[in-house]
Parts: C-alpha cells; structure tokens; sequence
C-alpha cells in the first residue's frame, strides 16, 4: 500500500511538472469596508486554496486598497474608483510561479486585466464587474478595447449584471437587442462560456 501510494504521489508529481494544475475562483463581496466580512473573505480564500482569486464589487476607495490582504497571496492588484463603489480584485497564490507583465484598469473600478505568465504558461486573466445600468453597452465596449490582448490563453471572470442566455434570466426579463449584439460580439472574438458548455 505504501509503496503505491509513493508511485502514484510520484507520477501525479512528474505530470504537475508537464501540465501544473491551476484554479481560479471568483466572487461577487458586495463590499469589503466591514472588518468582519474581510476576515471571512480572507478565511473563505485560504480555504478555497485557489490559484487565482477575482472579487468583484469590493466597493473600497483608491486610498483603502492596503485593506484587502490575505495570508498567502501577496500579489493582489486591484481597480478601485474615488468613491466606494464597484472595484474589482485579482489575488495571485504565493503558491505559484506567477510573473506579471503587463497590467490594465480602470479609474471607476469596473475592470482589472493581468499578462504574465504561470509556471512558464502565457495567460491573461480579465476581471470584470460591469455597472447595472447599460451593462451590454459596456461590456461590449470593453471587449473592443481590449480585443487585442484577448487570444486563446485568456479567461474573463465576473459579474458582468447581464443575463446572456434565456437560462440566465427570469421570465420578466426580454432578449433585447443590446445582449444579441453582446452575444454576437462573444462570438465573434470566440469567447466561450465554460459555465454553459
């Protein structure tokens, strides 16, 4: 038995080596200005072990940002507007060989975009929480913006406040012509919705 477990524990080891495994998690905070919710965040993170943690909707300030800390996660890059609302976060495993390259945001904290490179792998993490109000629009927009820096090794993570599919929405909610466009857009730059698939 042990010297099973010390063959598998070895070929698992040489696969990580080819192939490492990654996690990514994502979470809608609906703010982090409370001392007690940030403990639980940051207890909630270092349960989940993640590679990679995106919160959306941290409603902290520029000024504030020193508040978001997690044991085990020293990269944390966020977008944070003047006023505490919207502000999104990635948090990077000290875990994990994570260079990073090239980084993008917003003033209002609505976006946060990582290029770097993971155990020797290119990949691009975008981090979105788009606004209640026009979200197709906005969501549409970004993505042309930064249509150039989206390729095959990118994952967008989010709440992006818009029901993109009829399993999506309530029976209140229509298709209207903004989210076809939206959709359309999503296919045009090949972006697919591994929730969905």
């Amino acid at each position: 038995m042990g010297r099973e477990k010390r063959e598998m524990q070895k070929i698992s080891n040489e696969r990580g080596a080819l192939s490492p495994h990654i996690s990514i998690i994502t979470l809608n905070v609906n703010g982090l200005n409370s001392p007690i919710k940030r403990h639980r965040v940051a207890g909630w993170i270092k349960k989940q072990d993640p590679t990679i943690c995106c919160l959306q909707e941290t409603h902290l300030s520029s000024k504030d940002k020193h508040r978001l800390r997690v044991k085990g996660w020293k990269m944390i890059l966020q977008a944070n507007g003047k006023q505490k609302k919207a502000g999104v976060a990635i948090l990077i495993s000290d875990k994990v060989d994570f260079k990073a390259k090239q980084i993008k945001k917003d003033k209002e904290g609505q976006y946060i975009m990582i290029k770097g490179t993971l155990h020797q792998e290119d990949i691009t993490v975008i981090n979105i929480y788009a606004p209640n109000t026009g979200t197709p629009k906005f969501v549409k927009k970004l993505l042309t913006k930064l249509k150039g820096d989206i390729n095959s090794n990118t994952i967008i993570v989010g709440d992006l406040n818009t029901p993109l599919t009829p399993m999506d929405r309530s029976s209140r909610q229509k298709i209207n012509k903004e989210i076809i466009e939206l959709n359309e857009k999503l296919d045009q730059m090949d972006l697919i919705d591994i929730y969905r698939t």
